[in-house]
């Protein structure tokens, strides 16, 4: 009886943690096919550049979406925004950002490219273009944040400096009277304003294939699991 009850636990372990790891592997898979399909509209979207208005950039049913957007308006006075933790080719940097208010549209966050930093890590200085601007680019959800550890933002002389891109914190720090839209504008790398950049989407994260690897991985570890306890139970009723 005692050694039945000992291997009735033993299941119930096995499959609570073959379940886990499954579900880890089911979550990377989803990610995968999440970003396949943020590259495919992307890339269509890129061959195509159909602008629209920025108006849509505060749309909630778009929010997961990419598109071609294009429009006036004015940076807002408020100081930029870095994004700290950020690879070009190898470098450490930041990604520059800055509050644009459009004609027409809630206000969004517009990517200006990136910069690096320094050994003593000094923020450089993020250019504020004046007057009314015409700007064009990319409109996509904001990079993905990965685990969100501690707050998103923190301010930095006349700026904030970002773990990561929350754009309700960051409408909440600065003092905005409405919501930032959910999506940023990834600035056209041919606009005369800005720094190094361009319009890859997922950078500084993992691609479809990692996610495609760790999914294979945690499925793995599951069956591992289970055959792992099919075999000692064989082993044990042998005796």
């Amino acid at each position: 009886m005692r050694a039945g009850l000992k291997l009735l636990v033993w299941w119930l372990l096995a499959l609570l943690l073959a379940g886990g790891f499954a579900g880890l592997g089911t979550w990377q898979s989803r990610r995968a096919v999440e970003k396949q399909a943020m590259l495919d509209e992307a890339a269509r979207v890129l061959a195509q550049r159909v602008p629209t208005a920025l108006a849509t950039a505060a749309d909630p049913a778009r929010a997961g979406t990419v598109a071609w957007a294009e429009g006036p308006g004015r940076f807002d006075a408020r100081g930029p925004l870095w994004l700290d933790n950020q690879l070009r080719e190898g470098r450490a940097g930041v990604r520059a950002y800055r509050i644009f208010v459009p004609e027409q549209g809630a206000p969004l966050l517009v990517e200006l490219g990136w910069l690096p930093l320094p050994g003593n890590r000094e923020l450089p200085a993020i250019e504020r273009p004046e007057g009314v601007v015409t700007v064009r680019g990319l409109l996509a959800p904001p990079p993905s944040p990965g685990l969100a550890i501690g707050p998103a933002l923190a301010p930095h002389g006349d700026g904030w400096l970002l773990a990561r891109v929350d754009v309700a914190e960051i409408a909440r720090a600065t003092g905005l009277s409405v919501p930032l839209a959910p999506r940023v504008l990834r600035l056209d790398p041919d606009m005369p304003m800005g720094y190094a950049r361009d319009l890859t989407l997922l950078t500084n994260t993992l691609p479809p294939d990692k996610h495609r690897g760790y999914a294979v991985q945690w499925f793995a570890l599951a069956l591992t699991v289970l055959v792992t306890a099919l075999i000692l139970t064989f082993r044990r009723r042998s005796r």
